[in-house]
C-alpha cells in the first residue's frame, strides 16, 4: 500500500467517533465482521434480544442482495452499478458478483462511514476491463452524489445503471422526505434502468411496539424507521416491479431449498427490483 493511500486511510480513521453506533457497522457485526467497536456490537446485541432470530434476518438479506445483483448483471444485462449505501466490503459484494457475469461492469459505490471508506479502497482492485469507485458521501444528497466526479467517471448516465438502494432506506426518517430522495435517483436514469430496493419492516411482529424494536438505533448515527408493504411498494411508484414483486426478501426468487429461514423465522424486510419504463 503507498504511503498516499495510508495517509488517507490514516485521516479517515481520525474522523471516527467508534462511541456512536453506525448502522454499517451493526450490520457488520451481525454478518459475523471484524470492522466494529463496542457500541456497535451492543446496539447489535440488543437486537438479538428483541428478535432473536436477527442474524438469519441479515444473513438472508445479505443472500437476497448477491440473488439480485446476479438477476441484474445476468437476466437484465445490466452493466453500471450505483450502489447507495453499500456497507462495509464483505463476501459477494456488488462488483464480485456484477464482474462474474460480465468483466466489464462499472460500478459506483456510496458510503457515508468512513471505514468503509477505508476498506473500500480494496475494491478498485476489481476486474481490469471494469471499473469500481468508491466515494463517501450521504444518499441524503442525491445531486452531490449524481455530480460526482468518481460517479461520473464510472456510470455513464445516457445508459441504462441499477440503482441499488439495498437496507438503507429504513434509516431516512419520514421528515427526511424518503420518496423524494429516491425519485431523484429514479429521476437521473435513462429507460430500461432497475432500481433494487430492500427495507426492514415489522409487518411479521405486529405485537412488537416499533420504539421498542428500533431502540437500538436511537444512540446511532441514523435511527431505524420500519415500514409496512404498502409504505415499501411507494419507493417503486411508476416503475414496472419483475417477478415475484415487492415480497419478504426470503422468498425473492430463493435458491433451492432457500426459502425460508430455519426455525420459521422472519427476514424482517421486503424486497424487489423494477425497470424504468
Amino acid at each position: 500500500m503507498s504511503d498516499s493511500v495510508d495517509s488517507t486511510a490514516t485521516e479517515l480513521l481520525k474522523r471516527l467517533n467508534t462511541k456512536i453506533p453506525h448502522s454499517a457497522r451493526i450490520y457488520d457485526y451481525l454478518l459475523g465482521g471484524k470492522d466494529n467497536f463496542a457500541a456497535d456490537r451492543e446496539a447489535a446485541e440488543q437486537l438479538v434480544k428483541l428478535s432473536p432470530g436477527t442474524r438469519e434476518g441479515v444473513l438472508a438479506h445479505r443472500a437476497f442482495l448477491r440473488r439480485a445483483v446476479r438477476h441484474l448483471a445476468a437476466d437484465a444485462q445490466m452493466t453500471q452499478f450505483l450502489d447507495i449505501g453499500t456497507g462495509i466490503p464483505t463476501q459477494g459484494n456488488t462488483h464480485e458478483i456484477a464482474q462474474q457475469v460480465n468483466a466489464e461492469a462499472r460500478i459506483a459505490y456510496v458510503d457515508n462511514d468512513p471505514i468503509v471508506l477505508v476498506h473500500g479502497r480494496a475494491l478498485l482492485a476489481g476486474s481490469p476491463t471494469g471499473m469500481t469507485t468508491v466515494i463517501e458521501a450521504d444518499l441524503r444528497e442525491p445531486k452531490a452524489i449524481l455530480s460526482h466526479p468518481q460517479v461520473q467517471a464510472a456510470i455513464d448516465f445516457d445508459r441504462p445503471v441499477a440503482v441499488i438502494l439495498a437496507g438503507v432506506m429504513h434509516f431516512i426518517t419520514d421528515e427526511e422526505n424518503p420518496y423524494d430522495l429516491v425519485e431523484q435517483y429514479k429521476a437521473a436514469v435513462p429507460s430500461g434502468s432497475h432500481l433494487l430496493l430492500s427495507h426492514i419492516t415489522l409487518d411479521f411482529a405486529p405485537s412488537l411496539p416499533n420504539d421498542e424494536f428500533t431502540k437500538p438505533y436511537d444512540k446511532s448515527t441514523a435511527p431505524m424507521v420500519p415500514r409496512t408493504l404498502a409504505d415499501v411498494v411507494r419507493f417503486f411508484d411508476g416503475w414496472r416491479v419483475i417477478d415475484p414483486g415487492v415480497v419478504e426478501v426470503v422468498r425473492w426468487r430463493p435458491d433451492r431449498n432457500q426459502a425460508s429461514i430455519p426455525g420459521g423465522g422472519h427476514a424482517w424486510a421486503y424486497g424487489g427490483i423494477a425497470v424504468k419504463p
